[in-house]
């Protein structure tokens, strides 16, 4: 009895946190990236304790008190936010692993966001791909006036050209930065949540070093089918030419991010300065087009050898 009431309380109070932080995110300007990237703390601690069930009850309630107290533009919020944390928190409950934690978490935050994608395009007749490729529009135009006055018309022509094909590709990699998003909110999600979980349950809760992020060697078989799939010659436009498109990008960002861990695990073996990966890291991110490649191809060579077995066997 006196741990179901503490089980109404905990909700409650926590669910008065969320409304509040939701309600900061709206209306406080100054404010509100900070307030949003909170909005899944509470219902981590809550199903991290009670597991899914009640925390259920608890995203029910808090739909409810967002559309009382905020506006209707916070259920595509709540429901994003809510979601994230809930599958988080229950993975922390059932002591999943970290990065297993942040599977989860990344597949609960693209059914959030896909929901917040179909809501947004229903009922306030916002499409997010329209707005995307209106964005990029504006910023080629910019670039090309501005390359313009420095520059034949032939070559601006050329440019623009460029441009516009660069702009159609972002537009058709749309389900890639869905998830790309996703894995950004599941990871500062769960590594904010974790912070106050070690403070608030006393608990140890980390991410083990990247060095160790290891992906599954069937990994390679996706990615060699994606490679093959993206040779055939579909119908442009066609959804087995974006399907293609997007799961080959999509495979080869996680090779790319394998090879990247793999620089820290050999750096941390050789005892190199930890400088050495950080500058990789910044350098990929700088000159992705080039970088990315190789990273990819070391990330395949990691999963496909089992580099690091070699390594740690030959020490």
């Amino acid at each position: 009895m006196m741990n179901q009431s503490k089980k109404i309380t905990d909700g409650a109070m926590l669910t008065g946190i969320f409304v509040l932080l939701l309600i900061i995110t709206a209306f406080v300007p100054m404010l509100n990236i900070s307030s949003m990237l909170l909005l899944p703390v509470p219902f981590i601690i809550y199903s991290s304790r009670y597991s899914w069930k009640p925390a259920v009850i608890m995203l029910l309630a808090a739909i409810i008190l967002s559309l009382l107290l905020a506006t209707v533009f916070s259920l595509p919020v709540t429901i994003l936010m809510g979601l994230g944390g809930l599958v988080i928190g229950t993975a922390i409950h059932h002591n999943v692993s970290a990065y297993e934690t942040l599977a989860r978490g990344t597949l609960a935050f693209v059914a959030g966001l896909l929901f917040v994608f179909v809501f947004t395009q229903f009922v306030f007749q916002v499409n997010w791909l329209a707005e995307l490729e209106a964005m990029y529009m504006e910023s080629m135009e910019m670039s090309t006036d501005i390359i313009g006055q420095f520059s034949t018309e032939e070559q601006t022509q050329e440019l623009q050209a460029m441009l516009e094909a660069q702009i159609s590709y972002f537009t058709d990699l749309f389900p890639v930065l869905l998830v790309v998003s996703a894995v950004f909110l599941a990871l500062i999600s769960q590594w904010i949540g974790y912070k106050f979980m070690n403070r608030l349950e006393k608990k140890e809760l980390h991410f083990p070093p990247f060095r160790n992020l290891q992906f599954p060697s069937s990994l390679i078989w996706v990615y060699l089918a994606a490679i093959i799939l993206s040779l055939i010659e579909w119908e442009p436009g066609s959804i087995y030419s974006l399907a293609a498109q997007n799961l080959l990008v999509l495979t080869g960002l996680i090779m790319a991010v394998q090879g990247i861990s793999f620089v820290f695990f050999y750096s941390y073996q050789k005892e190199l300065s930890k400088a050495l990966p950080i500058l990789v890291v910044v350098l990929v991110i700088l000159f992705p087009t080039m970088l990315l490649y190789f990273m990819r191809i070391l990330g395949i060579i990691d999963i496909g050898f089992k580099l690091r077995e070699r390594m740690t066997n030959d020490s």
